[in-house]
């Protein structure tokens, strides 16, 4: 049986939001980067849409891997991508989509201190209560848990819904009214039917 728990849908819209409100407040804060660094692959476009915002041109990545498909977790957050851009004396600010555990940003901090910055701060869309890290900044906190769907990551986390499901459902509407009971998201029909087709194209 597929483990239950809540979702939440984000729009595009509403990631343009959140990273406008982001934006505006690294700005309010005096805050001015040097470069942002994006961890990956959650944080590409808010960082790309922060660096707009800011009008900054320098952006680069790390990659941690810690969750794999779905929701699935692994138990320890790793450096799987290092940052390959020189930074020594640079102000730095670490983006990302969210702050779950708090893991993914302690261990890319840890790696991005060993390249000398003169400063580094964090911002997130989304901040979850439950997380050990408290970033700088975040334009949205989430007090009581859910799981959060970013459109960039739809196709993957429905996907892996699915499929963790004991018999695929037959239909877009049968699929729906699991996930709405299982999760509390019912998926447009329209995203929903390519992600089936992309399921039978990856058996």
């Amino acid at each position: 049986m597929a483990k239950q728990f809540q979702c939440e849908l984000v729009s595009w819209e509403e990631v343009y939001r959140l990273s406008t409100l982001l934006a505006r407040q690294v700005k309010d804060a005096g805050y001015r980067p040097d470069v942002v660094i994006a961890i990956a692959r959650g944080g590409y476009v808010p960082a790309r849409l922060v660096c707009d915002f800011l009008d900054i041109y320098n952006l680069t990545s790390v990659r941690i891997s810690h969750y794999t498909a779905g929701s699935s977790k692994d138990e320890t957050a790793r450096l799987s991508s290092p940052l390959c851009m020189e930074i020594k004396g640079l102000k730095v600010l670490i983006v990302d989509d969210i702050t779950d555990t708090g893991d993914t940003i302690q261990v890319a901090l840890q790696h991005i201190r060993e390249f000398g910055p003169a400063e580094i701060k964090v911002a997130v869309l989304q901040h979850k209560k439950q997380s050990k890290l408290n970033p700088d900044f975040y334009a949205d906190k989430i007090v009581q848990w859910r799981w959060i769907i970013y459109p960039w990551a739809v196709t993957e986390d429905i996907g892996g819904f699915l499929q963790a499901m004991p018999e695929l459902p037959d239909t877009v509407e049968a699929a729906n009214k699991i996930l709405k009971a299982d999760h509390g998201v019912t998926v447009p029909s329209q995203t929903l039917s390519q992600i089936f087709q992309m399921m039978e194209k990856n058996k």
